[in-house]
């Protein structure tokens, strides 16, 4: 313990020390703080310390008549003011901690943390607009918070795990802080934890309703987690508050194409951009929108304007190649090599040109030059990914393992009987959506788009497990009860309604990624119909390989990765055609090429509909399509693309050995995957 001061030096040591022991020990604080106030009566300081260290020790109405005696004699101290109310506060006097923390905002009108405990009091005292105004007041003085500085330095450096551990340690002292909240859910975003992400911004949003940059964040999260109404909803009310806001403009612009109101989304990108015509990233917005409404020359024309607008803008440049019957010109391609030139392109900058250039070298019949971009392309955006394929072989295994003949036999009778959903799945570039094609070229059937609606229930019963060491869902599904697949069933119906615009009794849901989900779409939706679209393991592979994908598909940036990707599908699906035999029907997109008619005959018979011409016309069909595909399924079907992956085979090695007895087999399926595996992978449940 300090000595009694005696001098003013002394004092000086007597109360850094008093303020020290504060933290590391209240009790010998509450006693220095004695020793001073003996010395000389009524010190301020010490007063205050000896206060603060009651609370500590919990005596909390001592500590509020220490803090009133200090605010009488030192009325002008917005300190003392801001202590008495967080206090007055701790003993339930919320009127008078109201005055208090008033008192000291009058004094220090910028004093950040008396504006958040007074939005803290407003909030429990359920005054919410008081509570979103002074929280507004926060933000708008917290600026120089050193520890959420140092957070903010973090992540401008992108050394995300640094700020995450500092906005997680600070939310601990103050968990309402709502800029600390957006932070870390920015955090959470930049680390593909949507969920994590959407959770925070909704409780942003909870404790400060106008902090509209949250808002905004939560509805770019909605949008990307394909919760379009609820991103469309959020966008409205930016706009309620700012009209004539151009991001928020475009954010309801693009939750409307989501949704497949086009026309609006239109009209809207049309207004925001002859205000506007600046923004090269709402021109590549409104591009995608243009391209899915079937309108290539306008799309063509928006992405050419973003990219005069941003030259090094390389996903302008692939999403023209995407529009996969686009053509570069030769000055194209003498652009796009000067821009891989510079050192001043971002890592994503750098993997759109080369995936860009591969599509204009392969366009050329220059296939090693397109393959080596390809090549380029791919290993830089798989250094920037997480993927392993053990691990999906695993899910695969834990599938088989549970999923079994009895399973299902023990499960009849699950689900709600609505038949409307007609599922299409299986790889990406397999032919989905040429299927999509022609079944909503029939008057009975709708097509929508790739619905996220049967993996955001895989999400959801994924949260529910409690097993910190299970990495699937499936565990969940052998303790769903009947009650609970009626519900998922209904939820899935209710939720895919947005996406029907007409009165055809049925729709589809063109989710490739669903085939790991099949017995899943069994419990809750027992007679939908399940296709299954397959192509030959190389040309589908190397299709993919080629393909940047905006999000997902995190196995497609490795031939390895792919082959094996693409056995564990066969491996999966044959255990579904054991299992639930006759229930999956399976096109084989060769088939469909070579005998179109038999084919779609097929198809129809297998999901109950009459035949109709109109199916074996489906290029006249000028629905929108929202995928890779959306030009070429306009066209008749062509021949060329079926042999195309032979152009590049000399550089496919890797992708044939991960392949191994899939290829051999094709169009067959081994025999041994049709019985469980107990190699493949670790099985997580």
């Amino acid at each position: 313990m300090s000595a009694v001061p005696e001098t003013a030096a002394d004092l000086q040591t007597a109360l850094s020390h008093t303020a020290k022991l504060l933290e590391s020990s209240p009790s010998l604080a509450a006693v220095q703080a004695q020793e001073i106030l003996r010395v000389v009566p009524g010190q301020a300081n010490a007063l205050l310390f000896y206060a603060l260290a009651q609370g500590k020790l919990g005596h909390a109405q001592v500590a509020v008549d220490c803090l009133a005696r200090l605010c009488s004699q030192q009325p002008e101290w917005a300190v003392a003011h801001y202590e008495l109310g967080l206090a007055l506060g701790r003993t339930g006097q919320g009127d008078k901690a109201l005055l208090s923390l008033k008192k000291t905002l009058a004094l220090v009108p910028g004093l950040a943390k008396a504006w958040l405990s007074l939005a803290d009091l407003y909030s429990a005292m359920g005054d919410s607009a008081s509570a979103d105004s002074a929280y507004g007041k926060y933000l708008q003085y917290s600026g120089s918070n050193p520890r959420l500085l140092a957070a903010a330095s973090a992540m401008v450096e992108n050394r995300i795990p640094v700020a995450e551990r500092a906005l997680k340690e600070y939310l601990k002292d103050c968990p309402t802080d709502v800029a600390a909240i957006r932070m870390l859910a920015e955090v959470a975003a930049r680390l593909g934890r949507d969920i994590d992400a959407e959770n925070l911004l909704a409780r942003c949003l909870e404790l400060a309703p106008s902090f509209t940059f949250a808002r905004q964040n939560y509805a770019y999260i909605l949008n990307r987690s394909n919760k379009f109404e609820q991103s469309l909803r959020q966008a409205e009310l930016l706009l309620e508050a700012e009209p004539e806001n151009l991001s928020y403009k475009n954010l309801k612009a693009v939750a409307l194409s989501k949704i497949g109101d086009y026309e609006s989304a239109i009209r809207l990108y049309d207004d925001v951009l002859a205000a506007n015509p600046g923004y090269s990233k709402i021109w590549h917005s409104f591009g995608h929108t243009l391209k899915t409404a079937g309108l290539l020359d306008r799309a063509v024309e928006a992405y050419r304007t973003s990219i005069r607008l941003e030259p090094n803008y390389g996903e302008a440049y692939w999403s023209l190649a995407n529009l996969k019957t686009f053509r570069f010109t030769d000055d194209d391609v003498v652009r796009m090599r000067g821009r891989l030139e510079s050192d001043q392109l971002t890592e994503e900058e750098r993997f759109h040109f080369d995936f860009a250039l591969g599509k204009a070298m392969e366009d050329r019949t220059d296939y090693a030059d397109a393959f080596r971009h390809y090549e380029k392309g791919n290993r830089l955006r798989r250094s920037l990914i997480e993927y392993s394929p053990e691990r999906n072989a695993g899910k695969i295994a834990a599938s088989k393992s549970i999923l079994s003949v009895e399973f299902f036999r023990e499960r009849i009778g699950y689900g709600v009987a609505a038949a409307d959903p007609i599922f299409i799945l299986g790889m990406p570039r397999a032919g989905s959506t040429l299927l999509e094609q022609i079944l909503s070229s029939h008057s009975m059937v709708e097509g929508t788009m790739e619905l996220p609606d049967i993996i955001a229930i895989t999400k959801d019963l994924y949260r529910r497990q409690t097993d910190g060491r299970v990495k699937t869902y499936y565990p969940m599904l052998q303790a769903m009860s009947r009650e609970q697949a009626d519900v998922y069933g209904r939820r899935y119906m209710d939720n895919t309604r947005v996406h029907r615009k007409t009165a055809a009794p049925f729709f589809i849901d063109k989710m490739p990624n669903n085939f790991a989900h099949v017995g899943l779409i069994q419990m809750i939706l027992p007679n939908a119909k399940i296709i299954d679209a397959r192509r030959h393991p190389l040309a589908c592979c190397f299709s993919n390989y080629k393909q940047h994908f905006a999000r997902g598909q995190n196995f497609s940036y490795s031939l390895d990765d792919m082959g094996r990707y693409y056995a564990d599908y066969v491996e999966l699906m044959a255990h579904f055609d054991h299992v639930l035999p006759g229930r999956v029907h399976r096109v084989h997109y060769e088939d469909m090429v070579h005998d179109t008619e038999a084919e779609v005959r097929r198809l129809l018979d297998y999901c109950g509909l009459p035949f109709e011409d109109g199916c074996l016309r489906f290029f006249e069909n000028d629905r929108p399509v929202r995928t890779a595909s959306s030009e070429q399924v306009r066209q008749p079907i062509y021949t060329d693309g079926v042999e195309h992956w032979r152009h590049f085979e000399e550089w496919l090695g890797p992708l044939q050995d991960a392949l191994g007895p899939v290829l051999e087999a094709y169009p067959q399926v081994p025999a041994y995957h049709y019985n469980n595996r107990s190699t493949m992978g670790e099985i997580n449940v």
